[in-house]
Formats: C-alpha cells, structure tokens, sequence
C-alpha cells in the first residue's frame, strides 16, 4: 500500500493530501530510509514520522484498504513520541 494513503486509512494523518505532502517534504522516514507519498509500506516497516516539534515512531501491525475509525488503532503501534525542545 503506498505510504500516504496508509496514513490516512489509518487515521494518523486526516487527509491523504495533508499525508502526501508531509511525505514529499522529507518529514517521514520508513526503516530509517527517507519515503516519498508513494513509497510502499509493508507489515513490519517502522515509520517515524516529523509533525512540528512532536516526533512519533510507529511500527505497521496490519494494512487493510479500508477500515472503521474504530478499529484503526489495530493497523499500527506507537513505538516512541519525542516532543523537540522549545529554545525561546
């Protein structure tokens, strides 16, 4: 599945655009490797994924095309979130 529709069909990112476009920024890494919007994910892969000052890393569990927001939060487990230190 590619990484930006992941992200919304998981529901850590809304909208698949808002996915696509933090992907395209180089804010979102797979296995430690930069990930373009349309990189593929897999069960297994680890995202770790830059959103302002809060970084999380999450590990994928399962991958399904569609899903009920309430059983979303099976797709995935978050592994680590690290806020960055704020200077001023």
């Amino acid at each position: 599945m590619r990484l930006d529709k992941f992200l919304k069909v998981s529901r850590i990112i809304k909208r698949r655009s808002v996915a696509k476009e933090i992907a395209d920024q180089g804010r979102i890494l797979i296995n430690n490797l930069p990930a373009k919007s349309s990189s593929k994910v897999k069960v297994g892969d680890t995202l770790t994924i830059k959103f302002g000052n809060k970084t999380e890393t999450i590990k994928i569990n399962r991958i399904v095309e569609t899903t009920k927001k309430s059983e979303a939060e099976d797709m995935y487990e978050l592994l680590d979130e690290t806020y960055a230190e704020d200077f001023n």
